[in-house]
């Protein structure tokens, strides 16, 4: 089992809300109204763990090593939306979220194939990460650049979890499918890294995922500002074209460690893939 490493490894670096977070710190003067709307649509975009868990339990029932991991996965998620919603509650309490603004982002997600639901949210992981280390680059306020800074890392260590849930999935899986395993998580990290190119960097939150809500069957098109998670890459934080490449070199890194082979591209991965689905 998993579960039982992962619980002593993160809980060895898991921070404190009320120790390891600088709450003296706050400088009223460097935070504009711009910067807290967006400390205010994340804090409801990561209660989305929410279904999201559901969904990992549901999905997963036959699977009790990684359902007990959705225990530390889906407290320190919650955490983040808490520590930003303190962050408001604090110096900005007319920003808080209500209630109901937290709940619409619970919905059901449709079934889909576990293993790849499991890249999905490991690339989501990846990108996530890069995006609150830029999102800390920007905010002037030094608090909230302290508490980003904290999230990112949770957002790594999360990836690296699901990392090793990807390589047991191979281990476990018998020869003469293991290249279908492959194949699909090759697929979806193609997908994932590939994303930038096509003006919409992709992430779980921006995903359709109930087929009878269409088109309104997004995390963020549940939010008050719908449109908010395009402006907030491109014109507030600016997730640019470096950040971007970023993301796609830890993809393709993580992915080499997955394989057991050296992807230095996407044409590469593509080509990786291609392979798979001729040798099965």
């Amino acid at each position: 089992m998993l579960y039982p490493e992962l619980f002593r490894d993160l809980e060895a670096v898991r921070w404190n809300m009320a120790t390891d977070v600088p709450w003296d710190r706050f400088d009223a003067r460097l935070l504009s109204d711009d910067q807290a709307q967006t400390i205010r649509m994340n804090a409801i975009t990561e209660w989305s763990a929410l279904p999201a868990t559901e969904m990992f339990l549901r999905d997963n029932r036959d699977d009790s090593d990684f359902a007990a991991f959705m225990s530390i996965w889906f407290y320190e998620e919650q955490k983040h939306s808490l520590v930003l919603m303190e962050y408001l509650r604090r110096f900005r309490p007319e920003l808080v979220p209500t209630e109901a603004e937290l709940h619409n982002v619970r919905f059901e997600f449709d079934p889909a194939p576990p293993l790849e639901t499991l890249m999905l949210h490991f690339c989501g992981e990846i990108r996530l990460n890069h995006w609150y280390r830029r999102a800390a680059e920007w905010h002037t306020e030094p608090l909230i650049k302290h508490i980003y800074g904290l999230i990112a890392k949770d957002e790594a260590r999360h990836a690296g979890a699901y990392l090793k849930y990807l390589k047991r999935a191979i281990a476990r899986t018998a020869a003469e499918k293991v290249n279908e395993v492959k194949a699909g998580f090759a697929k979806i990290g193609l997908l994932m890294a590939s994303s930038g190119r096509a003006g919409k960097p992709l992430h779980p939150t921006n995903l359709h995922v109930n087929q009878s809500l269409f088109p309104n069957d997004t995390v963020q098109s549940k939010l008050p500002d719908p449109a908010w998670l395009e402006r907030w890459l491109d014109q507030q934080i600016r997730f640019d074209r470096e950040w971007e490449g970023r993301v796609v070199k830890m993809i393709l890194h993580n992915l080499s460690n997955l394989f057991d082979r050296t992807i230095d591209s996407l044409s590469e991965l593509n080509r990786y893939r291609k392979s798979l689905l001729t040798t099965q």
